[in-house]
């Protein structure tokens, strides 16, 4: 998608940089999220036709290796996150990848390929998922749905996609409409029992389709409103003494520039709360 080219340009352009690039992920780290066999047929670019319409897209070995890097790319920003106390993507919350299959514009689960990575390698043991995007992590509710060392939580539209729901470990489903005092008043509530939950490092889906201009978000944030969420989530994981994963997660836009900006709030959230200035 033309818009992650469009965000590296934003935030060099906002003195970001420079940009660690990870190689793509290799089978076997994907292989840990998903089942071999679908992993096998995305890096062959011989998806079934029924899974390629659930995908959205069809399978090329463009696609296939954008899914791999993206992938690796949380990977790596978890790591760096270990290290640093805070990292953020300019990728990845592909939440709608289960671990049979991809869906909704999602090919591979990047975040959790980063977790069991981490597990896997002894980095981490519990993890917490929380996510902003306007649609459910479904994906990601269902691939941890019977691990108790990782906990989801997600914050939707209610009547938005997917149709059938996934059970995470905390659900908080918004009406249409909801603007930025409501949201984050609801926001401030679920941190606070979010945060309750065990965990070793916070992944966070900062999808910016709420916005109110958004073409697929039928909520209602402002940017201002976006960008106090991101700014209350990091002080939140701050507060804890927890690394911080940010991930991209979804925007719907035909202006590309103006979403690129809109996501470049993350990172801009993100350097604040590390006293970085430019």
């Amino acid at each position: 998608m033309g818009k992650y080219g469009a965000v590296a340009r934003v935030l060099a352009d906002l003195g970001f940089g420079p940009f660690y690039e990870p190689a793509p992920a290799p089978a076997e780290w994907i292989a840990l999220a998903h089942d071999r066999a679908y992993v096998d047929q995305v890096l062959s670019a011989d998806v079934p036709a029924k899974v390629a319409r659930e995908i959205g897209f069809p399978m090329t070995d463009s696609v296939a290796l954008r899914a791999r890097t993206a992938s690796a790319g949380t990977t790596l920003t978890a790591r760096l996150a270990l290290e640093h106390g805070i990292a953020c993507n300019t990728a990845g919350g592909s939440h709608h990848a289960r671990r049979e299959q991809g869906a909704g514009f999602c090919v591979f689960n990047d975040v959790a390929v980063a977790i069991r990575v981490l597990q896997a390698d002894r980095a981490i043991g519990r993890a917490l998922v929380f996510d902003c995007d306007v649609h459910q992590g479904d994906g990601t509710a269902w691939i941890f749905e019977r691990d108790p060392a990782v906990s989801t939580v997600s914050i939707h539209g209610e009547h938005n996609y997917p149709v059938r729901k996934a059970p995470s470990t905390l659900d908080v489903p918004l009406p249409d409409g909801t603007e930025d005092e409501a949201y984050l008043a609801v926001l401030d509530e679920t941190l606070e029992a979010a945060l309750a939950m065990p965990a070793d490092i916070v992944f966070y889906n900062a999808g910016v389709d709420p916005h109110r201009d958004d073409r697929l978000g039928r909520l209602a944030l402002t940017d201002r409103g976006l960008a106090e969420r991101d700014r209350r989530v990091i002080a939140a994981v701050q507060r804890r003494g927890l690394p911080f994963v940010g991930v991209l997660g979804g925007g719907y836009m035909t202006d590309v520039e103006t979403l690129a900006r809109r996501h470049a709030i993350l990172h801009l959230m993100a350097r604040e709360a590390m006293g970085v200035s430019t």
